[in-house]
């Protein structure tokens, strides 16, 4: 007699765990092909670049949406259309910009796809890991977002394999194989079991109730601090490798951003493996203030090679703060369902763009001095450091 495998929660996990690599695939896979496309299709840089952003936003609506129509379809449907969207985006890359009426339309068109995606997963399976009934729920998220780190540095690295033994004319067969992974997540999700966020009989609070508590918008200031501590470093990862390294351009693509990326999930997977033993509000303070030091030392030191160091440390201390704030938001707020798991993750990622933003405009203002810029954004470091204490005053 054939026996028939039993998916648990522990499947579940895993699932999700997936799933923080096909984000991770979604957000990570077309920028290494800018040059690429420039060359292959005949589009400025301008435009192509236009493609992160876009994408970026579209998760960010994507997010404010999403909210209306989960509870409705439930939880199963909108994972697996979360799944879905991302393959077919990457499957479209291959195939939409050779048939639209230009290549650039096709480009977009698949972008919006995945982009559909890459929003739906961020608002669901943090949600999704926090209803399994697992012991240590802030050990579990801290693991979890771990993920789209490793997804990251395995994007990158298996990518630049491919293209070195196979040459970066064959991409299209790479997106192709990068799309196996959400289809074959699809076929997990539509197996293992989805426990309900709320208890039964229980509903979740409405976005006016939401609104009304002090506690909410406290933990949303937290969110998007979070966002702009990580990006505000993040997104300069490379300046900092080709200055600190001496090295071109590609190789601070490659070096920067992984760096940063791997010590992000090494700080995330350590918290996943010890949470029990440590308390997450201060590690997260403690996190906050490793995150102001790393500022400083990117921002104040002469050294090149001190500001790279200093962009590590950054990963390394940013790496709790997302995970973390949706496990007290979860702890705090027992009800907010489904939509404080989506403002939360719109509040991420303004923060995401608000970061940036910010180091850009006052490094633009002070002559195209990269320091200068990392220096305002302090500010966004102070502001997490305050809005703990306030959060920890509260507990009390």
């Amino acid at each position: 007699m054939r026996q028939t495998t039993r998916f648990t929660y522990k499947h579940t996990i895993y699932a999700c765990f997936t799933g923080y690599i096909v984000q991770a695939i979604v957000n990570n896979f077309i920028p290494l092909l800018f040059l690429t496309f420039q060359s292959a299709y005949g589009i400025p840089l301008s435009r192509i670049t236009f493609l992160v952003t876009f994408n970026f936003g579209l998760q960010l609506v994507t997010d404010l949406l999403s909210a209306g129509f989960i509870d409705k379809i439930g939880y199963r449907a909108s994972v697996i259309l979360a799944h879905i969207f991302p393959a077919a985006g990457l499957i479209s890359l291959t195939i939409l910009p050779d048939v639209m009426p230009t290549p650039f339309m096709g480009l977009m068109a698949s972008v919006i796809i995945y982009a559909i995606g890459g929003g739906l997963i961020e608002v669901l399976i943090s949600p999704i890991v926090e209803a399994c009934p697992t012991d240590n729920k802030e050990s579990a998220m801290s693991l979890l977002h771990s993920f789209y780190c490793w997804g990251h540095v395995a994007v990158v690295l298996l990518s630049t394999l491919f293209f070195s033994l196979f040459g970066i004319g064959h991409w299209k067969i790479l997106a192709l194989l990068w799309a196996v992974i959400p289809v074959c997540n699809t076929l997990f999700f539509l197996k293992v079991p989805i426990a309900s966020l709320l208890a039964e009989g229980e509903s979740g609070m409405k976005l006016m109730e939401l609104f009304r508590l002090r506690l909410f918008w406290l933990i949303m200031l937290l969110m998007i601090c979070a966002g702009a501590c990580e990006q505000a470093v993040s997104q300069w990862a490379s300046t900092f490798a080709e200055k600190g390294l001496q090295v071109g351009k590609t190789i601070g693509d490659l070096a920067g951003p992984m760096f940063f990326a791997l010590l992000m999930g090494a700080s995330r997977a350590f918290y996943g493996k010890f949470g029990e033993k440590i308390k997450l509000e201060r590690f997260m303070f403690f996190s906050g203030l490793l995150c102001l030091f790393s500022y400083l030392a990117i921002s104040l030191s002469p050294i090149p090679i001190i500001g790279l160091f200093g962009c590590g440390l950054c990963g390394l201390s940013v790496g709790i703060l997302w995970p973390g704030t949706f496990s007290i938001a979860s702890a705090r707020i027992r009800n907010g369902g489904t939509v404080m798991f989506a403002l939360l993750a719109l509040g991420g990622d303004i923060g995401c763009s608000l970061g940036p933003t910010v180091t850009g405009m006052v490094s633009a203002g002070m002559g195209d001095n990269l320091q200068a810029g990392i220096l305002a954004a302090i500010a966004f470091p102070i502001l997490l450091l305050c809005g703990l204490l306030v959060l920890r005053k509260n507990a009390a």
